[in-house]
């Protein structure tokens, strides 16, 4: 189990790392590292490995939107049959459950404010289960995935020597 949790640690920052560094890193065989990565995939705990991307530095517009989320969960299901219908949608990223004041948060990706909100105005809100929603738009993004976005900010100071 110790071998696993170090296994998904890294890959989890770093979904390129090769099994034979990995192997060098947690003083392992690449065998038992590969074996350990396809068993993982296979019992769906590797659910993918998507790149992290800063949207920012491209030519491409994207604006991201968290929604906060207030429904009303069905006798049986609980919330799992809305977040279901919810998540099944393709400009939904991310469906969480939440301890707060609304039960949901849905987080969008679309190419302007317009389009985000024309989603949530006819696709979202309007579901039977949905009683109320709150859109927040990102303005920046400053870390993701637990790896900064922004460039270190290098001193220009000039060194005085004594």
């Amino acid at each position: 189990m110790e071998l696993r949790n170090a296994i998904l640690k890294n890959l989890d920052k770093n979904s390129k790392i090769s099994v034979s560094d990995l192997a060098d890193m947690l003083g392992s065989s690449a065998d038992e590292i590969a074996a350990e990565i396809r068993a993982m995939e296979e019992e769906n705990v590797i659910c993918g490995y998507p790149t992290l991307i800063d949207w920012d530095k491209t030519n491409i517009e994207k604006v991201t939107a968290l929604i906060e989320v207030k429904v009303q969960p069905k006798r049986g299901v609980g919330f799992e049959d809305v977040a279901e219908r919810i998540y099944k949608f393709d400009e939904v990223e991310y469906v969480y459950l939440m301890s707060a004041d609304y039960d949901l948060m849905v987080i969008v990706e679309g190419k302007t404010m317009r389009e985000v909100a024309t989603f949530v105005s006819s696709k979202l809100a309007p579901m039977e289960s949905v009683l109320s929603t709150a859109t927040h738009f990102v303005l920046k993004k400053y870390k993701e995935h637990g790896l900064a976005l922004v460039e270190d900010k290098k001193d220009e100071r000039e060194l005085i020597l004594p």
